[in-house]
């Protein structure tokens, strides 16, 4: 597993169970680390080769899953009191590498679709989605990173 280089991030390795007609992924649990609750799971795509710039939530945990296709995230820590300022931590997740990432509100995330074919994310949110709680960066090249 990749070292996390960012103060509260988990990633969490999730089940796969293969049936004949159709496998079965576990997504997340309440007994699970990184559950903080749950009001909100939303799935959103992303296109192969694209990238969704940065965003940051004020509040909400975010545990991103992939089911199907592939998908980059780079998580960048800018808290005033963190023991991992400035640091990156870039993961990616997919049907080959089935696992939960847990991000703590108050970094940043932005995301590639790397999968050639359908690139599916899903959220299992501590929060309902509330716009007054994120903050966008729509240059990606607002935080420096070699993508």
């Amino acid at each position: 597993m990749d070292k996390i280089t960012v103060d509260g991030v988990v990633v969490t390795p999730l089940k796969r169970i293969h049936h004949p007609k159709g496998d079965v992924y576990h997504g997340m649990k309440k007994s699970d680390a990184g559950f903080t609750g749950f009001e909100e799971a939303y799935f959103s795509t992303i296109h192969a080769k694209d990238t969704k710039p940065w965003k940051k939530h004020y509040q909400m945990t975010l545990n991103f899953v992939v089911p199907m296709g592939k998908i980059r995230f780079v998580i960048f820590d800018d808290r005033e009191n963190s023991p991992t300022k400035n640091n990156f931590f870039d993961i990616t997740l997919g049907e080959n590498n089935y696992q939960r990432i847990t991000i703590p509100p108050n970094v940043w995330v932005a995301f590639s679709g790397i999968g050639t074919q359908f690139n599916l994310l899903l959220n299992v949110a501590n929060l309902e989605h509330d716009p007054n709680e994120i903050e966008r960066k729509e240059n990606l090249a607002d935080i420096e990173y070699q993508w």
